[in-house]
């Protein structure tokens, strides 16, 4: 068997799999693990620096897993189920739901030019649609002032 690695963030990932001990032997091997998406999360497709500008506007409390392959200047978020609806209406996002794949690497590592830009950190934590969907639309997501006091 392949060494697993004690990354919570990989431990979660790998959970999230039919079979985990496969996607920790093919993350050994150096090579990108293959993730059904829509069982436990879809994910919203997206240009990279949209992103970049939408992860600012969301800041870390609120951020989930981000994957991204620079090379194509594509972006993955990882979002809750039924986020298909809440983000239906936003051109600049493509929600994939079941069944899709999505070939990511380890959370501690990039591989053939994946990486994280965001890490999943273990906990299961995913970007909430109401708040992608807020900081992709018009004008951008507004932080109420209360939430800076």
């Amino acid at each position: 068997m392949a060494p697993r690695t004690h990354n919570p963030g990989s431990q979660w990932l790998a959970s999230c799999a039919p079979d985990p001990v496969q996607v920790h032997r093919t993350w050994a091997a150096g090579e990108l693990a293959s993730l059904p998406t829509g069982r436990l999360w879809p994910t919203a497709e997206t240009d990279i620096m949209r992103s970049v500008a939408a992860m600012e506007r969301i800041g870390p409390d609120r951020l989930g897993p981000v994957l991204v392959y620079p090379s194509t200047e594509r972006a993955w978020w990882l979002v809750p189920r039924g986020a298909e609806e809440a983000l239906a209406d936003l051109s600049w996002l493509t929600v994939h739901p079941e069944p899709w794949t999505l070939r990511c690497p380890s959370a501690e590592r990039y591989i053939d030019g994946f990486g994280w830009l965001e890490k999943p950190d273990g906990s299961g934590r995913l970007t909430g649609p109401d708040v992608l969907g807020a900081a992709f639309g018009p004008g951008g997501l507004r932080v109420p002032a209360a939430a800076f006091c």
